[in-house]
């Protein structure tokens, strides 16, 4: 049982948009209207919903906006690719998150196993499962272009991805809130953050060794950058969340580990990621040379990976995943939002 205070019928959440965009910047890429159709039939050829609940998903979803905003500088074939894992992880995450699999680790586990296979054996005839269909297709097109070190990390980042899936669905199902520190570690992995990262270097062909990405400045700047993401989906999702009887959400584990009114945990929440914020700043002044050619591709890769944070967070805000029409309206030309809570189920 979760000792929440009771929700109040309103709460106030400032514009998150502005705090992350002291480090990252804004762009969009230009070629989101030629490959918007293509990877529109690409997801519906999957068949993953009935047709009326596919045309539904993708047209709420507002995926190609996202890509066009998370990989400005990626070339039309490649935004492709991007815009195809928008689909296939999104997809994969409401299975687990809302779907027919939330709160079933045991089916999590085997649909993730079932999705394992595709990667580990790529020339596998195509599997009826449509996410693993998905994700089959999704890897050879990166295959394609991307360096032996960009697909290994991609291959290693589905599978802190899908054990995080795995382990998140075990604390649905058993009411289980970890602490502030763990949950923010296992949120790193949920969000598929390190999928991010391969994808981002698939975007512009960049060629970083391995040595780099083991740096400890380097690690330091990627779970910043993950948080200055991350907590922003929190709170904007928290009442869609809640509203579904969801409570895996760092708002919600803040008000449990803090004892403390909702309010207060979003204030709280939000003064953290303004901290965040100023700790990636100083990480970035601190980045040691690697030497000139492999500088000028790390600072492409940090410049993408900034672009992909800026474009989430302003994206989160446009998606009507998590705001009503009205309020995506001006939301971003606001300094904070006044929501009303969703109606959500009883907490005893």
């Amino acid at each position: 049982m979760y000792a929440f205070r009771p929700f109040p019928e309103t709460f106030s959440l400032q514009n998150l948009a502005d705090i992350s965009a002291r480090a990252c910047a804004l762009k969009v890429n230009p070629h989101s209207q030629l490959v918007a159709e293509k990877m529109r039939q690409w997801f519906l050829g999957f068949e993953v919903y009935d047709n009326v609940r596919s045309s539904e998903y993708v047209n709420r979803g507002r995926f190609d906006t996202f890509a066009a905003l998370s990989f400005p500088d990626a070339d039309p074939s490649h935004l492709e690719t991007c815009l195809a894992f928008f689909y296939w992880a999104f997809a994969t995450d409401d299975l687990s998150d809302e779907g027919e699999l939330q709160a079933k680790p045991e089916s999590v586990k085997n649909s993730v196993d079932i999705c394992r296979e595709v990667l580990d054996n790529p020339n596998v005839p195509v599997p009826s499962y449509p996410y693993a269909a998905m994700l089959q297709d999704l890897f050879k097109r990166i295959q394609a272009t991307a360096t032996p070190g960009a697909c290994t990390r991609f291959m290693a980042a589905y599978q802190a991805f899908s054990d995080s899936q795995v382990n998140q669905s075990h604390c649905r199902f058993t009411d289980t809130m970890p602490s502030v520190n763990d949950f923010i570690l296992s949120r790193r992995a949920t969000i598929g953050a390190a999928l991010v990262e391969a994808m981002i270097e698939y975007s512009l062909d960049l060629d970083i060794p391995d040595y780099v990405f083991e740096n400890s400045i380097v690690k330091a700047m990627s779970d910043a950058t993950t948080d200055i993401m991350t907590w922003p989906n929190d709170l904007c999702s928290f009442n869609k969340e809640q509203a579904d009887g969801d409570f895996q959400n760092l708002v919600c584990i803040i008000m449990v580990e803090h004892n403390i009114d909702l309010q207060s945990a979003i204030d709280l929440l939000t003064n953290m990621l303004d901290e965040r914020v100023k700790e990636y700043l100083a990480l970035k002044q601190s980045l040691p040379s690697f030497g000139t050619k492999v500088d000028i591709q790390l600072s492409r890769y940090h410049t993408a990976l900034e672009h992909f944070v800026q474009g989430t967070v302003v994206w989160y805000y446009m998606s009507p995943r998590y705001f009503s029409a009205a309020d995506r309206k001006d939301a971003l030309q606001r300094k904070e939002l006044l929501l009303k809570l969703k109606v959500f189920p009883s907490l005893n």
